[in-house]
């Protein structure tokens, strides 16, 4: 974590909420051309105590069920308790970042999250972030494509970077409850240590790479023929996405911590779910097959 003048880290977070404006804008474009049908609204909000945000949210599009990409400046003091809990100094913060989260209506299409940020708190700031993919039926090329093109905009600045973020990302996105993964992983990473600057940099890569990362494995699965037997398992599985962002995503906790907008931090949660009491899927099936990938962590960067 680094230790920053007042000057310099006013600078960051002025060209942070510069580049989360402009990458929303570039995310949200694409993913309504890739619906066809489909528009985002916006809905801009105001914190109590301190800064605000722009809430865009897709529903019932022609490929995406629903979509949300918000962004968020936020600023103020903290409660004591949970200021204690940050890795920061003291109780005032500054907090800037975009988070999205996709779930499609086809099952074969992969849900995907990702998230930047960049937190200012006393002395100290950090930037944070990732992505991850979480399919309902597994097709290995897809998850490859996923890793490898996260794995290019790591290289870029440190290789080192890709297997220490993948690592943290399987051990991050994992239901201890269920002994199991919530997808095939991505990358994640929190306070890489080491000059801002250069951490920034990092940081503008991970975002533009996330659209060649999400997008042609979209186009390749959308128009796969489904049933109704498929949009069970979907909904079951989503379920899982439900338990991890409501018991253990941090995301979630510091937003309704600093007492952020509770329609945007919620927007993570899918449209329709379900639970089914003691429900394992047949073995041998390829609902099987993703969960027993989903218990073992694999390298898809090198071929899965």
């Amino acid at each position: 974590m680094a230790v920053v003048d007042a000057q310099k880290v006013e600078g960051l977070k002025q060209r942070m909420a510069e580049f989360i404006h402009k990458l929303q804008d570039e995310i949200c474009g694409a993913l309504e051309r890739l619906d066809g049908t489909g528009r985002f609204h916006e809905d801009k909000w105001e914190r109590p105590g301190g800064g605000g945000g722009r809430s865009r949210v897709l529903e019932e599009g022609a490929v995406l069920e629903k979509a949300g990409v918000n962004t968020s400046v936020v600023y103020g003091e903290l409660e004591e308790a949970f200021a204690k809990r940050l890795q920061g100094e003291g109780r005032q913060f500054w907090a800037g970042g975009l988070s999205l989260v996709l779930h499609p209506r086809n099952p074969f299409v992969p849900t995907v999250h990702a998230n930047w940020r960049f937190i200012h708190q006393g002395g100290k700031a950090w930037f944070g972030g990732g992505t991850d993919l979480t399919p309902y039926y597994l097709f290995e090329e897809d998850a490859a494509h996923f890793h490898r093109t996260q794995k290019a905009a790591c290289d870029k600045h440190d290789p080192a970077y890709y297997p220490r973020f993948k690592a943290a990302c399987d051990k991050y996105f994992h239901l201890r409850h269920r002994d199991e993964a919530r997808g095939v992983g991505g990358i994640f990473f929190e306070d890489i240590g080491g000059d801002l600057e250069r951490e920034f940099e990092f940081v503008k890569d991970a975002g533009l790479s996330f659209l060649p990362s999400y997008l042609p494995i979209a186009e390749r699965r959308k128009d796969t023929p489904y049933t109704e037997a498929h949009r069970f398992w979907q909904e079951v599985r989503r379920g899982r996405y439900v338990e991890f962002n409501l018991v253990y995503d941090r995301g979630t906790i510091f937003g309704l911590e600093t007492k952020g907008r509770t329609e945007s931090i919620l927007m993570s949660l899918p449209p329709q779910v379900r639970w089914r009491y003691e429900y394992h899927p047949e073995p041998g099936t390829p609902e099987a097959k993703l969960v027993e990938v989903l218990r073992t962590p694999r390298d898809w960067a090198s071929g899965g």
